[in-house]
């Protein structure tokens, strides 16, 4: 299987509600607020041969203009925006292999994988 990858970042503000209430997450309520990060993302994806299946640069444009400005989240977590990402290109790119690591601030972050869909 042969993949390639194209990273970029973009502002977002998330929150995570549970973390004001949930005993175990004592020490990170403030997690709990609206807060910002720079939201940084690498997309993997599969293609069928060497000479652009996927065009690179096209490929990240594309992926960038999915965001418009400071991403308003709400309560997405990583993993939750990774999802919502994977269908955008799941819809345009049916039928191949996706992985793709969404970070807050590339420090803690998520790998997600998604198998083959077809339309």
């Amino acid at each position: 299987m042969k993949n390639i990858w194209v990273t970029f970042r973009k502002e977002g503000i998330h929150k995570y509600p549970a973390a004001l209430t949930d005993p175990d997450l004592k020490g990170v309520e403030f997690l709990g607020y609206p807060h910002r990060h720079i939201f940084h993302f690498k997309v993997m994806i599969e293609v069928f041969h060497d000479d652009r299946d996927i065009e690179f640069i096209l490929f990240k444009r594309w992926l960038e203009n999915l965001y418009e400005g400071t991403i308003e989240l709400d309560y997405k977590s990583c993993e939750m925006i990774a999802d919502d990402l994977a269908v955008a290109i799941q819809t345009r790119y049916p039928g191949r292999q996706i992985t793709i690591d969404v970070s807050e601030d590339g420090e803690n972050g998520c790998t997600c994988t998604y198998d083959k869909q077809t339309n």
